[in-house]
């Protein structure tokens, strides 16, 4: 889009948004307001620096339609111009550069129910399907010739399976009828026949691609000169298999795949040097552990002994790519709250970061050339936008332009602030104050709480919309602490293994604590506090309303209630284990996951609870909250529980998370403001 095009649609917009208000829509934030907000991700440079595809999500909500629609746009790495390259009312995603820049290959579901890999020249024009597959394809890489691709997808059905799914007797065998990921090739010429036919590469006892801890799973890559690709597998096609993730090469010609790193290590996100001597990879401990601790690890492409580059201050990088002349490997990493992107010198080991704290980097890939590089960056006050910057001098360039059109509503401040632990470690958190916050006046606060554990709160913009919705929440009149207690990522291994065997302890202390310190602060009122948090945060929330009373709201989103169940229901079964030095069943540990968990402590509950849960959630069955929430009702504690149907362990759809928020915000007002609102007859 040219300047002048820009500006006009600046204008288009301002009108629009002054008749909305005229029209009497609130002039605030709201979490109907905030999926407004447009998501960027995967930025993807040119081959030649000239061009970045990125992908923009946003919200469809309409009489029948609840969903994020994803579509690829195309900017200059100058910021001057920007337009969307695909307009279909499906979604398309993952845009991939041929090495030549004529092409640009990405996933669609358009004429089925599958995703399939499809063409597109970046100049326009009709997309053209390269695969029929039965089932998704998750991931795709040009071979360095730009005659064909490598793609992951699974096994499809057999007839006598799609048979018995069709008339109903399709009963499942738990962990024997898994189909897994294989490796495919498809050449992007059409046989005489007008079509591509993909030639399965890869099929063993094992899945290629995985759903990895970290990420790095679905990540391919072809040898330069043409002949091997790198791929990451596990045993099974499931989440709890990813510590026995190892990373192997196929010969392209023969189908020939030779083990390249196969240790008690997991192994992921191999990426070949320029000259297809060395490759890249990252390996966890070994044993791997849930909290991880990742290195950047080398290996001679012929086979031969590797070794680990220096550490990275997190040990958990996320590889971004090689530099032209393979001297140099870039990576993005969590930095307290921020994300950063770094350089490594491969011979002598010295990191130097590219960004610098103040704004979050994350998503980052070099091109194919090893010339340019792409990324997501967001801020306090910036929404997420695509950059990108040549490697021969870095000078960052925003390229997109995806939330000119986010409403003007006021945006609350957020700033960093610290505490003491326990043992005198530094606590680092996110305070948000209300819209309008005026020195010295003291206001409601809500304490949030990050999943994981091993998460961590960034310094993202507020209006990111979620089931807890910042924006909205400040807008409101309340003030937001996002703690980063121990357990959480960005402040080293030892930080983030500082939980082990001790859920509900030291954590606890650490949130109370910064609680405290918003109060000392003279920010929140101590009489009205909530709390809330998913997953491990819905854990970490019915743990605080069973070891205390100063919250006179609480949220529970797909929480962990009862450790022992847990365990015995989830997808994860060797999560917890790993975390608590053995099984429930162990001995001595029965005790342990009991005195760990809120269902052991539920007696002591008087807060008013709202819970909320995913009907289709396997990593939290849904089966915790209803735990807590029979416990609470026998017990006469108001509570609420809200089931989301088809929702899986987190909220896919933008009328559930509008709901979510809501719902959340309503329960916040009625028990901590003593209010009602516009949604309070959903409570």
């Amino acid at each position: 889009m040219s300047l002048s095009r820009r500006a006009f649609c600046g204008a288009l917009l301002s009108v629009m948004a002054s008749v909305a208000l005229a029209a009497g829509e609130p002039n605030r934030w709201t979490p109907a307001e905030t999926l407004k907000y447009r998501l960027v991700s995967d930025p993807q440079v040119s081959p030649d620096g000239k061009s970045v595809a990125y992908v923009v999500r946003e919200s469809i909500m309409e009489s029948e339609t609840s969903e994020y629609r994803t579509q690829i746009w195309l900017a200059s790495t100058d910021g001057k111009d920007s337009l969307p390259l695909t307009f279909a009312q499906t979604s398309s995603s993952r845009p991939r550069w041929s090495p030549d820049g004529r092409w640009i290959a990405f996933l669609s579901k358009r004429t089925d129910k599958k995703t399939n890999l499809w063409l597109l020249s970046p100049r326009g024009g009709e997309a053209r399907r390269l695969t029929d597959s039965k089932s998704d394809v998750s991931a795709h890489v040009w071979s360095p010739d730009g005659a064909s691709l490598a793609y992951i997808a699974a096994d499809a059905p057999t007839e006598e399976q799609e048979r018995r799914e069709k008339e109903k007797d399709d009963a499942r065998v738990v962990d024997e009828e898994d189909r897994a990921g294989r490796l495919w090739v498809v050449s992007i010429s059409p046989d005489p026949s007008g079509k591509s036919t993909p030639r399965k590469l890869v099929s063993g006892p094992f899945s290629v691609g995985g759903n990895i801890e970290g990420g790095g799973g679905d990540r391919l890559d072809w040898s330069p000169d043409g002949r091997a690709i790198a791929f990451v597998h596990t045993p099974r096609p499931t989440a709890n298999d990813w510590t026995s993730a190892d990373i192997s090469l196929v010969d392209v010609a023969a189908g020939r795949v030779t083990p390249f790193a196969k240790t008690a290590a997991a192994e992921s996100s191999p990426d070949f040097s320029p000259d297809g001597k060395t490759l890249a990879y990252l390996a966890t401990d070994d044993p791997p552990r849930w909290a991880r601790r990742v290195a950047l690890r080398l290996a001679p492409a012929e086979g031969g002994a590797p070794r680990d580059l220096p550490a990275s201050g997190d040990e958990q990088p996320d590889i971004a790519g090689w530099s032209a002349d393979g001297k140099t490997i870039y990576f993005a990493e969590t930095k307290g709250v921020y994300d950063l992107l770094y350089a490594q010198n491969v011979k002598t080991g010295a990191i130097a970061p590219l960004t610098k704290p103040g704004n979050v980097s994350s998503g980052a890939s070099v091109n194919g050339r090893g010339t340019w590089i792409g990324w997501v960056g967001t801020s306090p006050t910036e929404p997420t936008e695509a950059y990108a910057s040549a490697l021969s001098a870095f000078s960052p360039v925003r390229v997109s332009d995806a939330n000119r059109d986010l409403p003007d509503h006021p945006l609350p401040k957020t700033e960093v602030i610290t505490w003491k632990g326990d043992k005198g470690e530094t606590i680092e958190g996110l305070l948000t104050y209300p819209v309008g916050y005026e020195p010295g006046r003291r206001y409601p606060m809500i304490l949030l709480v990050h999943g994981g554990p091993a998460g961590v709160f960034r310094a993202t913009h507020p209006a990111l919309p979620g089931p807890y919705p910042l924006a909205a929440f400040a807008a409101e009149g309340y003030a937001v602490l996002r703690p980063n207690p121990r357990g959480s990522s960005g402040y080293g291994v030892a930080f983030r293994r500082a939980n082990f065997k001790d859920w509900g302890g030291g954590d606890y202390r650490d949130l109370m604590a910064g609680v405290e310190k918003a109060i000392a602060a003279g920010v929140a009122d101590a009489e009205k506090l909530a709390v809330a948090g998913w997953s491990y945060g819905g854990f970490m929330t019915s743990w605080i309303i069973t070891q205390t009373d100063r919250f006179q709201a609480a949220s529970v989103g797909a929480g962990v209630t009862n450790l022992v169940s847990f365990t015995g229901t989830a997808d994860i079964p060797a999560f917890l284990p790993d975390y608590f030095g053995g099984e429930p069943w162990d001995k001595d540990n029965f005790e342990l996951y009991r005195s760990h968990s809120a269902m052991g402590h539920v007696q002591n509950v008087k807060t008013p609870t709202l819970i909320q849960h995913g009907e289709s959630d396997v990593r939290v069955p849904i089966s915790q909250g209803y735990e807590l929430y029979n416990a609470l009702k026998r017990r006469g504690v108001p509570a609420k529980m809200v089931v989301y149907p088809r929702m899986p362990h987190g909220p896919r759809e933008p009328k559930l998370i509008k709901d979510l928020g809501e719902r959340n915000l309503a329960w916040f007002n009625r028990y901590v403001l003593g209010k009602s609102s516009e949604t309070a007859a959903r409570q």
